[in-house]
């Protein structure tokens, strides 16, 4: 498993992480054993860095996860988790120094870690990245120890752009994926100037880039791919990266003709993610251990050539931009 920098923390982590949200909740069943089973996996294969948040499963995630690493009697894996999207309403005011060292402290206890790694803003309202008191309200957690570092996870470029110009934001968290690939455009090199680590959110838009989605595909009810494909829940841009799903399955079967024989589209798919350097880390989730393992073997594939990589952005260009690439 290679490693990356993460940015300003002075530490290395494994470039393919293991995200945390599918074996908290909203992604169908997932049972204990098998939640387990993938974080298991995930660190056996050399991973070293763990996204979370509070929200998923309400804490369910965060607490597999402390479970996991004490069986292992493992505490060096990095971290992340998130911390706002408990609020009810969710809205800027509720970013206040009360609530975010309740919901730091809840995932300290979930986690059992006196110090937690990073935390992040998790996807706030858009004010909230021109409110520098909130950010100081991070300075004084690092301050007292409760955290090591923070970062945002945003749902725009603009709140990416705007988070970055605070000096002590360590990472951005934003979906990029070969159905969102406008980030690298102009966010990525503006990350980098600043020593910011990026880590890549949905990376392989909801499973739609493992090519094994039909039309017929059907999702339990409690899987936000089957209640918040316009934005019921939450925004749309989390599910299937906000691209139509009829549509999405055409563009897969587009550049499924440039997966080697040797490579899964997931791995494939991951791995064109980690040919942008300013990435650091790519997240993509697993239900089970066979997905972990799977995942993990993309930092193993060859690098993509120019031709494949040419072909890709077409794809994106003519049937995938139109949809998504001027929204977020």
């Amino acid at each position: 498993m290679k490693q990356r920098e993460f940015g300003k923390t002075a530490r290395s982590v494994s470039e393919v992480g293991f995200g945390a949200w599918a074996i908290g909740g909203t992604w169908g069943e997932v049972s204990h054993a098998d939640a387990k089973q993938a974080l298991h996996a995930a660190l056996d294969a050399g991973i070293t860095f763990i996204d979370t948040a509070d929200v998923y499963g309400d804490g369910r995630s965060e607490k597999i996860i402390a479970e996991v690493l004490r069986e292992r009697g493992d505490a060096s894996p990095f971290i992340a988790t998130k911390a706002g999207r408990r609020l009810s309403p969710h809205v800027a005011s509720g970013y206040n120094a009360q609530n975010l060292n309740a919901f730091v402290d809840r995932s300290r206890e979930n986690l059992q870690r006196e110090t937690l790694d990073l935390v992040q803003l998790h996807c706030p309202p858009t004010e909230v990245y021109y409110q520098p008191e909130v950010f100081g309200i991070l300075d004084e957690m690092v301050a007292a120890g409760k955290i090591r570092a923070y970062g945002v996870s945003v749902e725009k470029i603009e709140e990416g752009l705007k988070a970055i110009e605070y000096p002590n934001v360590s990472s951005v968290q934003i979906i990029y994926n070969l159905f969102r690939q406008r980030p690298a455009a102009l966010f990525f090199r503006e990350a980098q100037k600043r020593k910011v680590s990026i880590i890549a959110r949905v990376p392989l838009a909801s499973g739609l880039l493992t090519g094994k989605m039909r039309a017929d595909t059907a999702f339990s009810a409690d899987d936000h791919r089957a209640f918040n494909r316009n934005g019921e829940a939450f925004d749309k841009g989390e599910t299937f990266s906000g691209v139509p799903f009829e549509v999405a399955l055409e563009a897969v079967e587009a550049i499924r003709r440039y997966v080697p024989g040797d490579a899964s589209m997931a791995e494939f798919a991951l791995r064109w993610i980690l040919m942008e350097q300013a990435v650091t880390v790519v997240i993509p989730g697993a239900k089970n251990a066979q997905q972990a393992a799977t995942n993990a073997r993309a930092s193993t594939l060859p690098a993509l050539d120019d031709e494949t990589l040419a072909a890709l952005r077409d794809i994106y260009q003519t049937q995938i931009a139109p949809w998504v690439h001027q929204r977020w």
